[in-house]
């Protein structure tokens, strides 16, 4: 590293990219080469997850390095408080240039934008959503529509942004974009790209034998619950079942990796042309996705559910100028951790209120905490409208995972009114990686789900997310009084 030179920071972040739609984590779907190449001269993470699959709740997690229940943004419909403290505002007060290009989505229709900025030109409709094409902008002047297609748009406003800087203090860009997110509206030169030719998963005609009647209910799968309007186009008549699943998922995964090739030429130009500014090895870049997404894998499409396909982010970072190339990562971490690692990285001490992990000195090959044993996850939307997702929090550690489905919207915005009886799941992911076999009530796996039941009830107190009442207080807990502070002293604005 330069002398006393802190590092500049490029967050690229996706909406919806699963990891197994990239060519670095081993891809039999499609070809990354710009994104992989993040990977190549930095790290790939293994183990990165969301700590609450779904779009806005991570994005807002990412941004404050806190979990949902003390950001409050909890579901879709919860806006942000955007003056609370983020890993940007931390960076502008130590000097640091900043800006956030493309998809805010965090209560933008509700008046919350962007704080702690220098500069923002954020997408607005569709409840945030916005376009694909002629996408309507929202900036601190006013909307205005920006011609062209959303992701090489977000990514020339970055540019412009960059190009208008003067000096050399350091600056951080978050980039941000809509993409890979439904309905899915690829470019014309990339939608013939992957007709007919995508291979369908070995889950996917999963029949979720063992599993909770909670996983049963959500309507995720593709014959029943994608929308022909998401696909542009109407199936042929007088399909079978098996054939209009097979339909749809064909046409769905054409424009969703058509979409994604997209993004990959956009990650192409940005090292490209931080190579040309000279500052490609003096900036932290970093690639991700707000969470995973189902590619078929269960016969679903969408995430919220801990499953591995929903839960896991994929994560690629590179900082030639302090890290070596082709390192592997295969420590727990999660969305939650990310901004007090870059703030590490930056030299810049995290807010208090974050409670996150740094993995900077990790990458260093000097680690200053321990390694995560586990982690928590926690989707607080329930019955919704259009997924019957269960409400449900769990723990996963390297081999195991164990969710809780309390089934509550808790009278939540965004919830329905239905409530379920309680159910547990339990996986052995070293034995079952597909994550098929339920073996909550296995007496083999007893003294497993009870120490992982001990495991999450800590966590819990350690974060200060309170229980829901209907889940059984492990033994062991009894005594317990170290519980950090209530979630009640921590929430948005403190």
């Amino acid at each position: 590293m330069t002398s006393g030179r802190r590092p500049n920071i490029v967050m690229v972040l996706t909406d919806d990219h699963g990891s197994q739609a990239i060519g670095a984590y081993g891809s039999v779907l499609n070809a990354t080469p710009r994104i992989d190449e993040i990977g190549a001269y930095g790290w790939r993470f293994d183990n990165c997850f969301a700590t609450n699959a779904l779009c806005s709740p991570s994005r807002a997690s990412i941004l404050t390095g806190t979990y949902s229940h003390v950001n409050g943004v909890s579901t879709l419909v919860t806006p942000i408080d955007a003056s609370q403290p983020t890993f940007v505002s931390q960076l502008k007060a130590a000097g640091y240039r900043t800006a956030m290009v493309g998809k805010w989505h965090m209560g933008e229709h509700e008046g919350s934008t962007p704080q702690g900025f220098d500069y923002w030109d954020i997408l607005v409709g569709h409840d945030g959503q916005g376009e694909y094409w002629d996408p309507l902008f929202l900036s601190a002047e006013g909307e205005r529509i920006v011609e062209g297609y959303a992701t090489d748009r977000i990514t020339d406003l970055a540019f412009d942004w960059l190009d208008s800087l003067e000096g050399d203090d350091p600056w951080c860009v978050l980039i941000y974009h809509k993409a890979p997110h439904r309905p899915w509206e690829p470019k014309p030169e990339d939608a013939e790209r992957f007709r007919d030719a995508v291979p369908v998963p070995s889950t996917f005609w999963d029949d979720y034998d063992t599993r909770s009647s909670s996983t049963r209910r959500a309507l995720m799968r593709l014959a029943e619950n994608l929308n022909v309007e998401d696909l542009k186009i109407a199936p042929p008549e007088s399909l079978s079942y098996e054939e209009l699943a097979l339909w749809k998922y064909q046409r769905f995964m054409e424009d969703y990796l058509a979409c994604v090739a997209s993004v990959d030429d956009n990650v192409g130009r940005i090292t490209d042309r931080l190579r040309k500014r000279g500052e490609f090895d003096d900036t932290i870049v970093m690639y991700a996705s707000d969470q995973g997404f189902f590619l078929g894998e269960h016969g679903w499409f969408d995430k919220r559910f801990m499953y591995e396909e929903s839960l896991r982010m994929p994560m690629l970072l590179s900082y030639p100028r302090r890290l070596e190339g082709g390192g592997v990562f295969d420590g727990i971490v999660t969305n939650v951790d990310f901004a007090q690692t870059l703030l590490d990285a930056a030299g810049v001490p995290p807010h208090p209120r974050m409670q996150g992990r740094s993995f900077w000195p990790d990458l260093l090959g000097e680690p200053a905490a321990p390694a995560a044993e586990g982690m928590y996850y926690r989707y607080w939307e329930h019955d919704d409208t259009f997924h019957k997702a269960p409400a449900h929090y769990g723990y996963r550690t390297h081999r195991h995972k164990l969710i809780y489905y309390y089934n509550d919207g808790l009278g939540l915005p965004g919830t329905g009114p239905f409530t379920y009886p309680p159910e547990w799941e339990l996986y052995d992911l070293e034995r079952d990686p597909e994550e098929l076999r339920n073996v909550a009530h296995d007496p083999a796996y007893a003294e497993v789900r009870a120490e992982l039941e001990r495991a999450m009830w800590l966590e819990q107190a350690r974060l200060g997310d309170a229980p829901h009442p209907s889940q059984p207080r492990p033994h062991g807990v009894e005594d317990r009084a170290d519980v950090a502070e209530p979630a009640s002293e921590r929430r948005v604005g403190v």
